[in-house]
């Protein structure tokens, strides 16, 4: 079977409504832009001739009902089919309060989106004759009450089903959290861990023994490729921060087998009333990023004193800008040599992920690449 398909990703829009944004000065997201900068996506999509638009989470804010229903009313007149999960920020309760949606009721917003009758946060759906998504909720409550980034029993049995049941299509997983490392050590800092899927192991697990390969993620609010044991974690930066990206892909199959998805990265640079948004969004990245680069600093591995982190921090204003953008060389040379080792290792370094074609210099592959990838048929379990 062939297959010649296109389709964008759009990951954390965090959709507001002028009447719901938030008031905060050291607020991280450029709200204002989000709904402009999606409606620029979507002007673009319109001229490609999509087959189905993939939105891996943190939709909205801050679960705003209003800000749902825009949402969902907007993507159902799309000519094109388009597929949501829910992030951190879509459920951030579980039961509704005067700001949030619950939990429960994140399905019966996106009945065209994805969950037709189900009431489960997770699905399945065929994208195209071989091709199926499974669509995961990553967003789960402790007996604190604590909102915890992981996959519960329940949809894990699900899952295994419906893993057990493929035979021969491709497969796409959508989830919120990522499932594999970005950023050095990510599972295990304390600043990292959290964008991270708590049993990301299982989910691994289960999906190479049924020869998963591309998992679609977001949260991070970078834009990344990362690879373990035959599995691309593809993590699409936020529309509302820097560098306000947005994919498209392409993926081909011909009758031989031979398969490659096609990853073209682009950004919203500019809007009516925000003619330099590219250097807004990084400006106002970098004028809020001081208490995480001291965090960053002071916290292990580093342990620096205080008065270092406070020396240091001005030379990170751009930091996080460089490494949500993608494809960032790190290096401070005047930094103490621990230090700068440190920081060197965010530098993107993807020489070693196979099956990877870059579309730019050797080991630029966050933005633009493509993947081979492996078609191998799968027995029915029944």
């Amino acid at each position: 079977m062939s297959l010649n398909i296109r389709f964008g990703v759009v990951s954390d829009p965090h959709v507001a409504l002028e009447h719901t944004i938030w008031d905060a000065p050291n607020r991280f997201h450029l709200s204002e832009i989000s709904i402009p900068a999606l409606e620029r996506v979507f002007e673009h999509f319109l001229e490609l001739d999509l087959d189905f638009l993939l939105l891996p989470g943190d939709l909205t804010q801050h679960g705003e009902p209003e800000n749902h229903r825009w949402l969902a009313d907007r993507l159902s007149r799309l000519p094109f089919p388009t597929y949501v999960i829910p992030g951190n920020h879509d459920v951030p309760v579980e039961n509704a309060d005067r700001q949030s949606i619950a939990w429960a009721d994140f399905p019966s917003y996106y009945r065209q989106q994805g969950y037709d009758s189900s009431d489960r946060l997770y699905y399945t759906r065929e994208l195209a004759p071989g091709l199926r998504a499974i669509a995961l909720n990553s967003n789960q409550f402790n007996s604190h009450g604590k909102q915890v980034g992981r996959l519960d029993d329940e949809q894990l049995h699900w899952l295994q089903g419906i893993l057990d049941r493929l035979d021969g299509e491709l497969v796409f997983v959508l989830i919120h959290h990522n499932v594999i490392e970005h950023l050095p050590n990510q599972s295990k800092h304390p600043m990292g861990r959290r964008y991270m899927l708590e049993n990301a192991p299982v989910l691994l697990e289960m999906l190479r023994a049924a020869g998963v390969q591309v998992v679609f993620t977001g949260h991070l609010h970078v834009q990344d490729l990362a690879y373990s044991d035959r599995i691309y974690d593809i993590t699409t930066g936020s529309l509302v921060s820097y560098p306000h990206p947005y994919r498209i892909f392409e993926l081909t199959q011909d009758d031989r087998g031979s398969c490659s998805l096609k990853i073209e990265s682009h950004r919203v640079e500019t809007l009516p009333d925000w003619p330099n948004l590219s250097q807004i969004g990084r400006e106002w990245m970098g004028d809020r990023s001081r208490p995480f680069m001291i965090r960053l600093l002071t916290e292990p591995p580093l342990n620096l004193p205080a008065h270092e982190a406070e020396r240091l921090a001005p030379h990170l204003r751009y930091f996080w800008a460089d490494i949500a953008r993608g494809d960032a060389v790190v290096d401070f040379p005047d930094f103490p040599p621990a230090v700068r080792r440190f920081f060197q290792k965010f530098s993107a370094n993807n020489t070693h992920i196979p099956g990877v074609e870059s579309h730019r210099s050797l080991g630029a592959i966050d933005n633009h690449a493509t993947l081979l990838l492996d078609r191998q048929p799968r027995r029915s379990h029944g």
